[in-house]
């Protein structure tokens, strides 16, 4: 059975200046999910912003927040995201020693458990942690920044991925170079749930967005198997 295409701008993209108005004019634009990249300048090359800038938007908008935490260590934070009005959050499968107990964590903070897997990681990974699993999200571009090209090679893993967890309740993410084309391609693989900063921000204003989210919708639903 296929699953509904989620479409979950992220906020990296978005103009900082009116950080509230942006959370807004997506969420009437059509998004599913609000798409929340937390960087800490060490387990990625920039730093981003924290739980207090999630707290304050949290009221914006009735969009579940999607979490994406890019730093390490990870355990002492959780709780700090959970509080701020995340329903998924996401680690990294390198983030910490213990991811198992970094997603029972999650799990038992009333949340959905994210785990992102980079370009080079492996997906043998995600066998023992299936039970723990929410999601899995799978980088297209290497973490870090906004704006990259999408990793080809990715596409071929989202399909190993998807047979891997075919048995299981997991959403499929992918983040990175997402646009129309791309999304049609990573669809096809398997994913349905597309996170897309720079192709939905890019215009600058509400009618951009929500031209963008549609385009990028259609080609997905039009590419799902």
């Amino acid at each position: 059975m296929k699953k509904p295409i989620l479409i979950a701008p992220s906020l990296l993209a978005a103009d900082f200046t009116r950080l509230g108005e942006e959370v807004k004019a997506v969420d009437r634009a059509g998004a599913d999910l609000i798409h929340l990249d937390v960087m800490d300048g060490h387990f990625v090359p920039n730093i981003s912003y924290g739980a207090d800038i999630i707290k304050a938007i949290r009221p914006l908008t009735t969009k579940p927040f999607d979490v994406h935490l890019m730093i390490s260590p990870t355990d002492a934070y959780l709780r700090n995201f959970a509080d701020a009005g995340a329903q998924i959050i996401t680690v990294h499968a390198e983030s910490g020693p213990h991811v198992y107990r970094s997603l029972q964590a999650i799990r038992g903070m009333g949340c959905q458990a994210g785990l992102a897997l980079n370009p080079g990681t492996p997906i043998t990974v995600i066998e023992p942690l299936l039970d723990v699993i929410d999601l899995v999200l799978l980088m297209t571009v290497n973490p870090g920044f906004g704006g990259q090209a999408f990793l080809h090679p990715v596409i071929e893993k989202c399909a190993a991925v998807r047979e891997l967890i075919a048995d299981h309740d997991i959403m499929l993410e992918v983040d990175g170079g997402i646009t129309p084309e791309t999304a049609a391609l990573i669809v096809e693989a398997g994913a349905h749930v597309l996170v897309a900063g720079s192709a939905v921000f890019k215009y600058g204003h509400e009618d951009g967005y929500r031209k963008s989210i549609q385009a990028i919708r259609e080609a997905a639903e039009s590419a799902q198997i």
